[in-house]
This record gives structure tokens, C-alpha cells and sequence, in this order.
């Protein structure tokens, strides 16, 4: 238990003691609890706010702790979303297939990160051109989508639609006799959020384990890390495989939240939103990078009802406030504001 806690409470991620704990949960009670005094159409909005997170807490172990820049995480996205889109409509949503199809999106994101990081990472593309890959499979998986459009690119029942997408997807169903829970409205809002509970608490677990301070360490100088004896390439391999894995875990419930998937959802400017999000909150933190995905995912949805150009721009415009201003994150760079000044009054007292 100590080990435990000592785990969650490590050096590797803000938010630590008994005041951060406290206010965590009363924040998470506070969530659980919003489906009974809020309207369904803000049930939904949160959902979609929630979906988000996954993708970007990958990114956020990828990059801000491993030093893997992907712009390919969209693709994880669609390939998930579409696969359970294919499956679930072949199987139908009797007898709880739905969770089969759950399981095999889930697999088919994590199976492709290996096998794109195992030809990157022990072909030895490092940097940047780890970026150019990722987004190159990105664009090349969007564009064949948008080019299914014809009656002949069905997969049994399902079609792939091209560039309108594909829709029809049957809702995740537990089968309990006379009557089925059906994962929409409240139900798949508790579902979601419960997954980023467990989501988050395990990562704390890893990065503050001895694989995130291994992985810290290559994010810093691979070179070294290697020449003690770690198999960095394996490291790279394991953190490339969990942020296709927790982006294809998004692509899945964006797809329940919305019964649709389309091509759009893999483009240049979906590619690119994950990116900012980690990076504007602070790639370095897990809690950094949960609060400004969500916040950000709102303040876009308030911009797009203006126009969608204007949620782009505020993004691009936080981008380069983020690199020139604030290389650490907003919310990182707040909290040791916070820090230094609360210190500096104990120093004075």
C-alpha cells in the first residue's frame, strides 16, 4: 500500500498530498454527479469534452515524458473508430458483440503502433522524422478513406462511405433479459469517465515507476541511457504502443458518442489539435495535460458556434504562445508561479 501511494504521489507528476488528493475527489464527485442536476444536451457535451483526454494523456507519455513527437495519433483514432464501426455492424448489438467489437478496435490501434514504432525506433528514425512518419501515415490513411465513396467498399453490412463517413454504429449494450442497459446519455458518461479515472491513475502509476524514469531518462539523452544497459528501443517501442492505444481507446468512444466516424476526424488540423492541447497545458504532467484538454475542447466548441476558423485560429495562436512564452505549459508554468510565490511568503513570514 505505501509503495502505492508512493507511486501516485511520485516526483514525475504535479498534484501531490493530502490537499491535491482531497480536492481531487471532491471534484470527481462533483462529476459523477453532474447527469442528475444538468440536461442531457450537457451530459453530451461532457462526454465529448471526456472522449478527448484519452489521445491526449498518450500523447502526453509519448512525448512529454518519452521525447516521441507523433502527429500521427489521429490515425490510431480513425483506425479505431472505424474498426468498430465495421465490426459492431456486422455483429449487431445482441448477446453484448458490442464489446467484441470494443476489444478488437481497441487491439488493431496498439497491434499498428508496434509495428510502425518496431520499423522506426529499431530502424533507428529518431526527432523529427519520427513526426514526418506518423503524420505521413496520417494523411495517407485519411485520404484513402475519403476515396471509399463507391458501393464496392463495403465490408459486409457495413459501408465505408468515404468522405461523409461512416454511420449506424450500434451503442455498447448489456444484455440483461427482458430489459438492456444501452450505454448512451448518462450511462456512457459514467462509462467515460470512469475510464479516465482508471486511465489516469495508472499512468501516474507508470510514469512515477521505474519504466517512467527510465523513459525520462532517454527523453533527455537516449546515447546514455543505452550505454547503462537499457534496451531504449523497447522503451520507445512500449511508450509508442500505449499512446496508440490510449488515442484508439478515443476513437472508439467518440465513435459511441456520436454513432459516426468520417475521414475529417484523421486530417492535418485533427492531427494537429492534440499537439496543442499537450503542449499548452504542459507535456510534462499528466494533470496538466488532462485539465487544458478539456478546458480547450470547450473553449473551442463556445468559438466554433462563430465559425470553426475561429477555434483554429485560437489554437494556432496558443501554439506559439506556448513555444515562444511558456515552453512548459500554461497550467505547469501557473502552478510553479503559484509555487515560488507561496514559498517566497514562507521565506518572508
Amino acid at each position: 500500500m505505501r509503495r502505492f501511494l508512493n507511486l501516485l504521489n511520485g516526483p514525475r507528476t504535479l498534484g501531490r498530498g493530502l490537499q491535491f488528493w482531497v480536492g481531487f475527489c471532491v471534484v470527481f464527485v462533483i462529476a459523477a454527479s453532474m447527469p442528475t442536476f444538468t440536461d442531457s444536451f450537457a451530459v453530451t457535451n461532457l462526454t465529448f469534452f471526456l472522449v478527448w483526454t484519452f489521445m491526449a494523456l498518450g500523447l502526453s507519455v509519448m512525448w512529454g515524458y518519452g521525447g516521441i513527437l507523433s502527429f500521427g495519433q489521429t490515425a490510431f483514432f480513425g483506425l479505431a473508430g472505424y474498426t468498430y464501426g465495421v465490426v459492431s455492424i456486422n455483429l449487431g448489438d445482441a448477446h453484448g458483440l458490442t464489446w467484441v467489437a470494443l476489444l478488437v478496435a481497441l487491439l488493431l490501434p496498439v497491434l499498428l503502433a508496434l509495428v510502425l514504432g518496431y520499423f522506426m525506433f529499431y530502424g533507428g528514425i529518431r526527432d523529427v522524422f519520427v513526426g514526418i512518419v506518423t503524420l505521413s501515415v496520417t494523411l495517407v490513411f485519411e485520404t484513402f478513406m475519403a476515396q471509399t465513396a463507391g458501393p464496392e467498399w463495403t465490408i459486409g453490412d457495413a459501408r465505408l462511405n468515404g468522405f461523409n463517413g461512416m454511420s449506424g454504429m450500434p451503442p455498447l449494450t448489456i444484455n440483461g433479459g427482458e430489459s438492456n442497459l444501452i450505454f448512451d446519455g448518462p450511462p456512457l458518461y459514467w462509462f467515460v469517465l470512469a475510464l479516465v479515472l482508471v486511465c489516469y491513475l495508472g499512468l501516474r502509476l507508470l510514469v512515477n515507476s521505474r519504466f517512467g524514469r527510465v523513459l525520462v531518462a532517454i527523453r533527455g539523452n537516449p546515447d546514455r541511457v543505452e550505454m547503462l544497459g537499457y534496451n531504449v528501443r523497447m522503451y520507445q517501442l512500449s511508450a509508442f504502443a500505449i499512446g496508440g492505444g490510449m488515442a484508439g481507446l478515443s476513437g472508439v468512444l467518440y465513435t459511441l458518442w456520436g454513432a459516426y466516424i468520417t475521414p475529417s476526424s484523421m486530417g492535418l488540423n485533427a492531427a494537429a489539435l492534440p499537439i496543442i492541447w499537450v503542449a499548452a497545458g504542459g507535456r510534462k504532467d499528466l494533470t496538466a495535460v488532462l485539465v487544458a484538454t478539456v478546458a480547450l475542447t470547450w473553449v473551442s466548441q463556445q468559438l466554433a458556434i462563430y465559425g470553426n476558423q475561429y477555434a483554429l485560429i485560437l489554437m494556432g495562436f496558443l501554439l506559439l504562445c506556448v513555444v515562444l512564452g511558456a515552453p512548459e505549459g500554461f497550467v505547469v508554468s501557473l502552478v510553479m508561479f503559484f509555487k515560488r510565490k507561496l514559498a517566497l511568503r514562507k521565506q518572508l513570514a
